[in-house]
Parts: structure tokens; C-alpha cells; sequence
């Protein structure tokens, strides 16, 4: 067995050593592939052989959150905590991201109380304000980056607008996981991105793609400042959607042969009049309303198309390692 288990390994022949060692080998090596579900029943077996030896839960209890099964990732979590003769950061972290999945908040703010973290007092999903931080919306797919405001460690509300097809919504509830795999800058300073587990609470603001032609910047400031019921918030993707290689995506950008300056001064110096915007409404009909004030409100401002499409969450496939952060991925070829 591992190191950690030195004490253990002097009471075993040295034919179960070999075996437990052996299928230990087998067990992290299907979780370094990302064969979750092997590596469960593998770290299960040996749990079964070796039941009081914290590690063994732990891990069976990480394969089961990277599996986003909540329930059985917080009991292997909690029985690694009870057997351990001190406090360990990681258990806790990841027996409070379960709970959370779960919804248990009892556990949740037990762990995270633990942690040292300071909680808004009561019971209940926490509310707090926890800052602004990035977070990588299907992780195993697309990727989509958008910024969040955390309620609490683990659990924020997006505010942009994804793009339909990640099949989240501006305003969503998600799980993110704890560990940061990267950075990204919101004003003047860096803010940490983490890979979202999971949906935890829809919002009823609709994603709808619209398309425009206007003539100048002041124009798409014009629709962003206008306030009309069932209208949650209006993006300009045009300007704030942009395709990032991996090694950018996980916060450490580096030159690329077309840069030619930063995003946002080529917009400006070199407006494109047709515009593709996010809108995020309770309806169409919102929609149309906030279009028609907007573009009676301006001259050349021009409505061409609203499309609204959803799209369905995508779930990871066996053998996505996912979960790293950028300096364990390496970039793909040409």
C-alpha cells in the first residue's frame, strides 16, 4: 500500500500486500484515466479488505464528486474525516462541496465552519457574499467562461449571458468545485476560475440571441441602460465573446501570431455595425418591447432577428479528466 498506510502493511502476509497493492495501483491509475466508475468499484473493494483507513474513503469519495454523486461522495467523506486523528482541509473541502450538492446544509456549514470560513448566520442555503469570481461552464465541453457572484465557498448566481448552446442561463444557481484552475482579470485586478460541477437552481430568464445593426458603441450603451420588466440583462457578444485556446481558457494567455492589440480598442477603432447580442428575458415578448423602445429611441439602429433555442446541459464521458487545472493539461496539437 502507500506510505500512509505503513502501520497497516506490518499486519498483512505479504501475498494480501501484494494483492491490496496491486489493486490500489489499478484503482488510481482508472482515476488518473478518468474511469470514475472503475475507480469507485476498484477504491470499494479495497475499502472493503481495509475499512479503517481514511485515504481509501477519500478517494472513493472524490471519484463519486467527480461522478456528481453527492450523496455517496459525502458519506465516503465524512467516514474519512472519522478516521482520521487530525483535521484535514481537503475531506472537509470536498465533504462540504457534496453536502452542498446534496443540500444539506446543516453538514455544509459544519465543514465549511471547519474550514474557517465566516457564514451569514442561520440555517439554510447560505447567502452570502462570498465576490466576483470566473467559472468554466461545462468544463468536459465547451468551456464557456463566464463571471459569477459567490453566495458562498462553492455555490454563485452567473452574471452574463451564456451562449445557448452551454444550456445554462444568466442568473443560474451552480456548484463550482473548490479548487481554482486559473485566473482571469475583472477591472484592475485578477480574479480566481473554477470548473462548474453542476446546475444547482434554473433561472426563468431565457437566453435569446438577437441581432442588430447600430452605429456606433453609444448605441449598445443606450440598450444596456434601459430598465423594462422581464428583462434580466442585455450582452453585447459582439465585443465580449471571445474563442480562447486552451492554454488561455485556463488563465495563462500568451502571444498568439494573429494578436494585433487588446479586444476592446480594435472594437472601437474598427466598429462593426452588425452586432450579435445576448439577451436574457423572461420572454419574447420582453424582448420585443425592450427592441422596439430601443431602436425608436436612435436613428440607425436596426432589429434584423430574435432566436430563442435551449439547449440541453451536456454530462461528461467516461475518460474525460476534466477536472485539472492548466498546469496539468497539456495543449492540444495542430
Amino acid at each position: 500500500m502507500t506510505a500512509d498506510h505503513d502501520a497497516d502493511d506490518e499486519l498483512l502476509d505479504d501475498e494480501t500486500l501484494e494483492k491490496l497493492q496491486t489493486m490500489e495501483a489499478r484503482a488510481y491509475a482508472a482515476f488518473d484515466a478518468g474511469d470514475l466508475a472503475e475507480a469507485t468499484a476498484l477504491f470499494g473493494e479495497l475499502i472493503e479488505l481495509t475499512p479503517e483507513l481514511p485515504n481509501l474513503h477519500y478517494m472513493r469519495g472524490l471519484a463519486h464528486k467527480y461522478l456528481r454523486n453527492w450523496p455517496a461522495s459525502l458519506q465516503d467523506n465524512l467516514r474519512s474525516e472519522q478516521l482520521r486523528d487530525a483535521f484535514d482541509e481537503a475531506t472537509a473541502w470536498n465533504a462540504g462541496i457534496a453536502a452542498t450538492g446534496a443540500g444539506d446544509w446543516a453538514q455544509a456549514r459544519r465543514q465549511w465552519t471547519r474550514c474557517g470560513i465566516t457564514l451569514p448566520e442561520g440555517e439554510g442555503p447560505i447567502d452570502g457574499n462570498f465576490g466576483v469570481a470566473c467559472v468554466r461552464l461545462n468544463p468536459w465541453s465547451s468551456g464557456e467562461t463566464v463571471y459569477m457572484r459567490r453566495l458562498d465557498p462553492v455555490r454563485a448566481r452567473l452574471e452574463n449571458v451564456p451562449l445557448p448552446e452551454s444550456g445554462f442561463r444568466f442568473g443560474d444557481i451552480v456548484l463550482h468545485d473548490g479548487a481554482s484552475t486559473g485566473h482571469r482579470s475583472h477591472g484592475e485586478r485578477q480574479v480566481p476560475v473554477f470548473n462548474a460541477m453542476q446546475r444547482l437552481q434554473q433561472s426563468d430568464m431565457a437566453t435569446h440571441a438577437v441581432f442588430v445593426q447600430c452605429d456606433g458603441p453609444e448605441d449598445i450603451a443606450a440598450l444596456r441602460a434601459l430598465t423594462l420588466p422581464g428583462i434580466g440583462l442585455a450582452e453585447d457578444w459582439t465585443h465580449s465573446v471571445r474563442h480562447l485556446c486552451l492554454r488561455c481558457s485556463y488563465g495563462t494567455p500568451h502571444q498568439h501570431d494573429d494578436d494585433r492589440g487588446d479586444d476592446e480598442t480594435r472594437d472601437d477603432d474598427h466598429w462593426k455595425g452588425e452586432r450579435n447580442l445576448g439577451i436574457a428575458a423572461q420572454s419574447r415578448a420582453a424582448v420585443e418591447k425592450l427592441m422596439a423602445v430601443w431602436t425608436a429611441a436612435g436613428s440607425g439602429r436596426v432589429l434584423e432577428a430574435i432566436e430563442q433555442r435551449e439547449h440541453p446541459l451536456p454530462d461528461p464521458k467516461p475518460g474525460q479528466v476534466w477536472w485539472l487545472g492548466h498546469e496539468d493539461a497539456e495543449e492540444p496539437s495542430p
